[in-house]
């Protein structure tokens, strides 16, 4: 009797089982779901299970799959599409979020100046009213930018910077005492320019390149470690708002393992709400010779890390290293400052320090990424890859070139006989007209050459490069590939230079698998592939052109997990903690203009 109570107990505990594995974990259905997928590429509903999409098809199809613990979403004839995967990015750059006021998407320089009106009036004594960086004056109804004497009168009474990309830097008064402009304490690197007035005194105008304002930023105050996790669980949904489900951080200042402890913190609170591959940077190491030496000594000594070797516990490719990056020598940085010509690298500086520092990190199997904006310097770059390739074969490590705006077509070729990969940006969008007048409007209308490149046949895909000197907000991107119009609506792509809306698409969401050596995994909606997914507020196939820089996410699912959510999708979003500091401009005004709960 004893053993049969038993073995009936087995029986039906084994069938409670079962039948909680049996079923869907989520459900969308009445959707119009692009899946990227050539075999079947329209569907109306996706399910769900354990973090993987397993079935896609009709909505009876799929409402068949449906379990008594499902969570069923109408998706209410929204248009769905894979997540969108931004493969170069700095996420861990902006520790500070919470701190600065965000431009990005404000329609009238007269808005902004009030915004930071209404700031300093919040912010406390011993702080700083700041705008770093994801605007252009481009984007204002006024087309221009601020002038120093706005910004004074906007912010009287506490130290005021106002950073344009990685371009100028506005100072009022208390600021530039702060920062000892005209003495020694002010960081004036190779390339910076103050402006002075008739009368020899400082206007407070400030132009420069990269490593100028980078300085700048680490002399402000600084935010604690709260603080420092409360932006980037900020930023993240910021992300998550635009529907981005892959975040590739492109180096961060503060390298591994030190500068991704807010990241270890949300990874351990299951907070981590977007996948977040990365590249190092050992910046600022005095104990290497070289940036890659140091890189090197970090990732197998100090903390080792294989490449490819995913730190997240329970998320794949939740926190991945890629390799190193994008800044492999300081002296071979060329910038991106579109206001002024382009920087000119030396050629044998390049192939000496190429040769020793690639060199190096192919014999160890370190996959590498490089900013090259301009051909000029990416035409040595190339010259000694190529030798080193003879000598120590390369041997199916990825490899790439980010940003590549001039890259010629003979040169993207040999990119692809080396088996690397040309990862653009959406600058352009942004900067357009500066660089029009810098170029011309006949070389600004084949830059990028995005029609060429995108059957060249070379890996392709497009990034934003965020959040200093372009917009985290990919689909400004996207509608000036497919538009051929900058932010301020100036045509500057030519018509034989545009991409469609579903080849622009892909290079947001396939195409940046092959950088994350994920292909088989992510960028389509179909069986087996991870659960990454977007409802969108609006139709991107159907709806006008001038409306696809306005799209955002109406839901957002990473992992087979809701992230985020907004419109009747609201109550499904999670709740995130409460903003740090208290008068932090990102309570507000959020991360994008008007676009915050």
């Amino acid at each position: 009797m004893a053993l049969a109570i038993s073995l009936i107990w087995i029986v039906q505990g084994r069938a409670q089982s079962a039948e909680q594995q049996t079923g869907a974990d989520m459900i969308v259905f009445n959707a119009k779901i692009t899946t990227g997928s050539l075999t079947k590429p329209q569907a109306s509903a996706l399910a769900v299970k354990r973090g993987k999409i397993y079935a896609v098809g009709t909505n009876k199809e799929i409402l068949n799959l449906k379990g008594n613990d499902t969570k069923v979403i109408d998706a209410s004839g929204k248009r769905l599409i894979p997540g969108i995967n931004d493969a170069h990015i700095h996420i861990l750059n902006d520790r500070s979020y919470n701190y600065n006021v965000r431009w990005e998407g404000v329609p009238t320089l007269r808005r902004a100046l009030e915004m930071l009106s209404e700031q300093a009036k919040r912010t406390p004594e011993g702080q700083w009213v700041k705008v770093i960086g994801g605007w252009s004056p481009y984007q204002f109804k006024e087309n221009r930018l601020p002038t120093i004497e706005e910004i004074r009168k906007a912010v009287p009474n506490r130290p005021a910077i106002v950073q344009y990309a990685y371009n100028r830097a506005y100072l009022n008064d208390m600021a530039m005492k702060a920062f000892g402009v005209g003495t020694s304490k002010f960081p004036a690197l190779p390339g910076t320019v103050f402006e002075k007035d008739k009368k020899g005194n400082y206007t407070g105008i400030v132009e420069g390149y990269t490593f100028t304002f980078i300085s700048l930023e680490s002399m402000v105050p600084q935010p604690s470690y709260e603080e420092q996790l409360s932006s980037i669980t900020n930023v993240i949904n910021s992300l998550n708002r635009f529907g981005v489900t892959t975040a590739l951080d492109g180096a961060a200042l503060i390298g591994h393992p030190n500068g991704h402890t807010p990241i270890k913190q949300l990874v351990k609170e299951n907070r981590l709400n977007v996948r977040m591959p990365f590249i190092d940077l050992q910046f600022g190491d005095a104990s290497s010779g070289s940036l890659v030496d140091a890189e090197i000594n970090a990732v197998t000594k100090k903390s080792p890390v294989s490449p490819g070797e995913n730190l997240h516990q329970t998320m794949a490719h939740g926190h991945e290293y890629e390799g190193a990056g994008e800044l492999l020598r300081m002296e071979l940085h060329d910038h991106e400052n579109f206001d002024r010509p382009a920087v000119i690298i030396n050629k044998d500086s390049m192939r000496r320090y190429i040769r020793e520092d690639i060199t190096k990190l192919v014999e160890r199997g370190i996959p590498f990424r490089m900013h090259i904006s301009y051909d000029e310097n990416i035409t040595p770059f190339l010259d000694e890859l190529e030798e080193i390739n003879k000598k120590t074969p390369f041997d199916g490590l990825r490899w790439s070139i980010e940003h590549a705006e001039t890259i010629s077509l003979e040169n993207a070729a040999r990119v692809k006989r080396l088996g690397g990969g040309i990862a653009l940006d959406t600058k352009l969008a942004m900067h357009g007209e500066a660089f029009v007048k810098t170029y011309g409007a006949e070389k600004a209308s084949q830059t990028p050459r995005l029609r060429e490149l995108y059957h060249s046949g070379v890996p392709l895909t497009m990034t934003t490069d965020a959040f200093r000197v372009a917009s985290f907000n990919p689909w400004i991107g996207i509608s000036w590939m497919t538009t051929g119009k900058s932010i301020s609506g100036m045509e500057v792509l030519a018509k034989n230079n545009r991409l469609t809306r579903e080849e622009a698409l892909k290079l947001f969401t396939v195409a940046p698998t092959w950088f994350e050596d994920n292909e088989r995994e992510m960028g389509k909606i179909i069986p087996g592939n991870l659960a990454d997914f977007v409802i969108l507020n609006k139709d991107y196939f159907t709806i006008p052109d001038d409306e696809i820089k306005t799209i955002s996410s109406s839901l957002t699912v990473v992992n087979g997990r809701v992230v985020f959510g907004a419109d009747e999708f609201k109550n499904l979003s999670p709740k995130l903690p409460e903003t740090l500091p208290l008068w932090s401009p990102f309570r507000y005004y959020g991360g994008f203009y008007n676009n915050k709960d």
